[in-house]
């Protein structure tokens, strides 16, 4: 049974940094592309960002880009994404998503994990 579980969301003010981690069960990890979406209150869930099973490939949404950072230790089952300079409207629910394959945005992603919650005190 595979299981994606993320840990490291919280309150933060503006300008701040998190780090969260998705750590996955179940599935072969090394050959999964990992990614992470987010969904704010009236909002659809987007793509935030996401990774190669090799970790070496790596695509951002545009508002991310050179704030957040995604990276992997396939040897722990687990990704990560670092955020700095934390604005309000990163405030949302994030999701850490897996599927089989190399291609990062698409097709869908297959498992997702329960999310956890960012907010942003502005």
């Amino acid at each position: 049974q595979v299981q994606l579980e993320e840990s490291g969301g919280g309150l933060v003010q503006a300008g701040g940094s998190l780090r969260l981690s998705c750590t996955a069960s179940g599935l072969p990890f090394s050959r999964h592309v990992m990614g992470w979406f987010r969904q704010a209150p009236g909002k659809e869930r987007e793509f935030v960002a996401g990774i190669r099973g090799s970790g070496e490939i790596t695509d951002y949404a545009d508002s991310v880009k050179g704030r957040f950072t995604i990276s992997r230790d396939n040897a722990k089952n687990t990704m990560y994404l670092q955020m700095n300079s934390l604005t309000f409207e990163d405030t949302a629910v994030y999701y850490c998503a897996s599927k089989y394959g190399s291609l990062i945005k698409t097709p869908a992603y297959t498992f997702w994990g329960q999310g956890t919650q960012v907010t942003v005190s502005s």
